[in-house]
């Protein structure tokens, strides 16, 4: 096993006079100094961004991030990995370490994804979908109409999924949308792809999380250590055909993490997961194991998801109200659950959790995603 000793994560949103480099070493000095751990320490280097190359021709800007913490001379990949590029990271940090070839690793993701001169700027727009074919409203509108169609999930049901984002948010200081929005203004804005509303939709954000990971051997002893129980990243298939109300992948790495971490879902005490658009929460309860298939819907609608409830999910926010800079999200959702692990998580705490699992999911490939990474953490 490994354990995570820092963390650290930028505000996400529109950053406009930031770089991707200042946010990388940003977020990379705060894992740093929460971790009260030198640059010197750090043997080895995993940075994760998805666009930079498309955007701006930027290519291994890893190195430049690590420079800027005072890093060199160690190894250093840059990671592309769709959405799941920071949480890639963590499992090649986490790999490293099992290997024994480094004991104390650095994973960094960041990402500048508004940038007015490409026209991407508004938190509201879709002009990504355009711009870049990333995100992806049309495909996961299918989703929710199969859903609906297979079991009887409403547009309310779906909604619940956002304004239950809405309100985490306002506890998250860091979070790009601090403002609730009732099951009307979510049903009331406006459409993108039916049944899916603009409030429905993820925005792009600029922003970057890092996660400073060590051996069982350096972390023993350390009081805010949090284990890595396990963290297994795994490709779509096509195997079986195509499932447009479920997702194979999500159960596969989800069953083999539960396998490795000796847990089950009935276990977890709160979960951060990639809920792109409001159909993908639902979906990813039931991939996970929270409930039966079909039985998303019905899980929201009951409370059981929300801060208080039986198993909190997003309680950051998620995607849909935190943001979702695409490299760093993956790192951000591992930042919220080890800061929740330790009871540092002031006013959106859970109480007394002491496991929790971060879910990230990459890229659309023939009706599967194309890589779900699933971690498991405790106390």
């Amino acid at each position: 096993m490994s354990a995570v000793i820092g963390i650290g994560v930028t505000s996400f949103g529109p950053q406009l006079d930031r770089t991707i480099v200042s946010l990388g070493v940003e977020a990379g000095i705060e894992a740093l100094r929460d971790a009260g751990l030198a640059p010197g320490k750090v043997e080895a280097g995993f940075f994760a961004n998805a666009l930079a190359a498309r955007l701006f021709g930027d290519t291994t800007v890893g190195q430049s991030v690590f420079a800027g913490l005072g890093i060199e001379g160690v190894p250093i990949v840059n990671v592309e990995n769709a959405c799941t590029s920071g949480s890639t990271a963590l499992y090649l940090a986490h790999q490293a370490i099992e290997s024994q070839s480094a004991e104390v690793v650095l994973a960094v993701g960041a990402e500048k994804m508004c940038v007015p001169s490409l026209g991407l700027i508004d938190s509201g727009s879709t002009e990504l979908d355009t711009q870049l074919g990333l995100v992806t409203p049309a495909s996961f509108a299918l989703r929710a109409a199969r859903h609906a169609y297979e079991f009887g999930t409403t547009p309310q049901q779906l909604a619940l999924v956002a304004v239950k984002s809405r309100r985490h948010a306002l506890l998250n200081p860091r979070a790009m949308f601090r403002k609730e929005e009732s099951l009307e203004e979510v049903l009331g804005s406006p459409l993108i792809a039916d049944p899916l509303t603009r409030s429905q939709c993820c925005p792009i954000a600029d922003g970057a999380a890092a996660v400073l990971l060590v051996s069982d051997r350096i972390a023993a002893g350390l009081r805010r250590a949090v284990k890595l129980r396990a963290i297994v990243l795994r490709s779509g298939s096509r195997e079986g055909g195509v499932d447009l109300a479920r997702w194979h992948t999500d159960e596969r790495t989800a069953a083999l993490a539960y396998e490795r971490a000796g847990v089950g879902p009935e276990e977890l005490d709160l979960i951060e997961c990639h809920d792109a658009f409001t159909i993908a929460e639902l979906l990813h309860y039931e991939g996970l194991g929270l409930c039966a298939p079909g039985g998303g819907g019905a899980l929201v609608e009951s409370g059981a998801t929300a801060l208080g409830g039986r198993i909190p999910v997003n309680v950051s926010g998620g995607l849909l109200s935190r943001g979702h800079p695409v490299a760093a999200t993956g790192l951000a959702q591992v930042h919220e659950i080890a800061m929740q692990l330790r009871h540092e998580a002031g006013a959106r705490q859970v109480e007394g959790c002491r496991t929790g699992l971060a879910h990230c999911m990459g890229g659309d490939q023939a009706g599967d995603a194309k890589s779900c990474t699933v971690a498991i953490l405790c106390r």
